[in-house]
């Protein structure tokens, strides 16, 4: 029998907490009116960024954790299958390889998309990065260059990542290569 009433007082006790919370959560009359012509004042008095560039926090370090994980994927997927000749026609293992390779061409070319909008976000980054934007939205038709077997391909991919390295070091934002896992690199 004690079992039985220990359970009701710890539900009782658990009620009672839930019902006393949710009435103090309330808001009484007097709290929700306010004069909305003091707020209105007081968000026009605050300065607010004009630009999403401006509203990033912490611009350098996203810049180099978004390009480090392109530079890690075209490096993983891209740069070394070449090197080895997995992209030649009749090799071994040739669509896997080039599969991967458009996952991770696509992946990088999203995280060097972001890296850019983050790169606006700092002076430094963003003056040091604006040569490339040309290169990073040419890198939109290499895989298709890669598909035909396109031997320069792969180096075009290689050339803008140590171009965005280059921008970054000299921005004081060095990137290091990081390997994306395969959900990274499906989910984009």
């Amino acid at each position: 029998m004690p079992v039985p009433i220990r359970r009701l007082c710890v539900a009782l006790t658990l009620c009672c907490a839930l019902l006393a919370g949710s009435t103090a959560c309330g808001s009484s009359e007097k709290t929700s009116t306010k004069d909305t012509s003091q707020v209105a004042a007081l968000d026009a008095a605050t300065p607010s960024p004009t630009t999403s560039a401006e509203r990033q926090k912490f611009a350098k370090t996203r810049f180099v954790a978004n390009a480090g994980l392109a530079a890690g994927a075209v490096y993983q997927w891209i740069v070394k299958p070449a090197k080895e000749g997995k992209f030649k026609r009749g090799a071994q293992g040739r669509k896997l390889t080039l599969v991967k390779a458009g996952l991770a061409g696509a992946f990088a070319y999203n995280r060097l998309k972001a890296a850019q909008k983050n790169a606006q976000g700092d002076p430094t980054l963003s003056k040091a990065l604006a040569p490339l934007t040309a290169g990073i939205a040419g890198l939109k038709s290499l895989p298709s260059r890669l598909r035909s077997g396109d031997e320069g391909a792969a180096g075009a991919f290689d050339d803008i990542i140590n171009k965005v390295k280059d921008a970054g070091q000299s921005a004081g934002a060095p990137v290091k290569n990081q390997v994306p896992s395969a959900s990274q690199l499906s989910g984009g």
